[in-house]
């Protein structure tokens, strides 16, 4: 769990300094940070997404993952938690859920979150989770510094989702296969693209309701 504790606290920290800068930036500067941070996410996107060796398959991942998100509501649920933390947290921002939300999603769709989390579980390894952790923390300095106080609490939720699979890592061994970690990278790409989109601002897509995607895609390369 060292990793997972690690990449949970880079998020704070990250998150910390954030919201104390965003207090003292100029309006044009966040909205620049966040549309090269939205550039940025875009491209990791676009390579995740292009990395995958069939391109039709995430698509058909996507498409099911979106129609299955919409039926239960997946995106909903989950603000549903943001605006609760919100309440608790006694925070009156108008973009807590947003933050909360954009930046959950962003630090748990990826291989990276997922074979870091068994390496960890498994041979105590969480080299993996350290670099995530590093790239997690830059990200919630330019997401705090506009979201506010909704980022860090996105620290809540790597702390239960990664923790729970470093728990299970040994159950879970099968998800490290090549095939299955191609399928991830691939279709999870093609979520962090949406999710750089909405960062841009030249879209708003539910991409909650996206992530049944990466189960279709588990099960894909596990039956194909």
């Amino acid at each position: 769990m060292i990793g997972t504790i690690v990449n949970t606290g880079a998020v704070l920290a990250g998150s910390a300094v954030g919201i104390s800068a965003g207090k003292r930036l100029p309006e044009r500067i966040r909205t620049i940070l966040m549309q090269a941070l939205g550039l940025s996410v875009v491209l990791i996107g676009l390579k995740m997404a292009l990395s995958g060796e069939k391109m039709i398959a995430p698509i058909g991942y996507l498409l099911l993952g979106g129609i299955t998100g919409e039926v239960l509501r997946i995106e909903e649920r989950i603000e549903r938690v943001g605006e609760w933390l919100k309440t608790r947290s006694g925070s009156n921002s108008s973009s807590f859920v947003q933050g909360f939300v954009s930046a959950s999603l962003l630090y748990l769709v990826g291989a990276m979150m997922i074979v870091g989390s068994i390496q960890d579980g498994t041979a105590g390894d969480p080299s993996t989770l350290y670099v995530k952790s590093l790239l997690d923390g830059v990200a919630s300095v330019a997401l705090a510094s506009t979201f506010g106080l909704g980022v860090a609490f996105s620290a809540l939720s790597v702390f239960v989702v990664q923790g729970s699979i470093t728990l299970l890592a040994s159950k879970l061994l099968f998800l490290q296969s090549p095939e299955v970690l191609n399928a991830i990278t691939a279709t999870g790409g093609l979520l962090i693209l949406g999710i750089g989109i909405n960062l841009l601002e030249l879209k708003t897509i539910r991409t909650g309701n996206l992530l049944p995607a990466l189960a279709y895609a588990i099960v894909g390369a596990l039956v194909f």
